[in-house]
């Protein structure tokens, strides 16, 4: 069972119908590794826009699936937002980057997908 991520607030979204919560899964497989990535590249590249613009997408996705680093996401799309060059957030990346890398191998793998 889910160890990097929670379905409490996904269930109760959907009304405890196990096919609709299946979907919103399927769902975070679609686009938050695609946002994740979109950081992995624009955070070295010192793109502002695209950090924020993906961090702020993801939020209420990872806030949904409960992943642990809502907070830590919010300080990447704030680094981006205010252009921090003096901030490096390399590391903050990265613990982003691992929740997103480990709740999608465990979503895989506990809905079949």
């Amino acid at each position: 069972m889910s160890q990097h991520y929670k379905l409490d607030r996904v269930r109760e979204m959907a009304d405890n119908d196990e096919e609709f919560v299946a979907t919103i899964a399927a769902a975070f497989l679609e686009e938050v590794p695609e946002d994740a990535e979109r950081l992995r590249t624009a955070v070295p590249a010192k793109d502002f826009k695209e950090v924020y613009q993906a961090a702020h997408k993801m939020k209420p996705t990872v806030d949904l699936f409960e992943l642990g680093v809502l907070d830590t996401l919010i300080e990447v799309q704030d680094w981006g937002k205010f252009e921090q060059t003096e901030k490096n957030i390399d590391q903050q990346l990265i613990t982003v980057l691992t929740a997103v890398d480990n709740a999608v191998n465990e979503i895989k793998a506990d809905f079949g997908l």
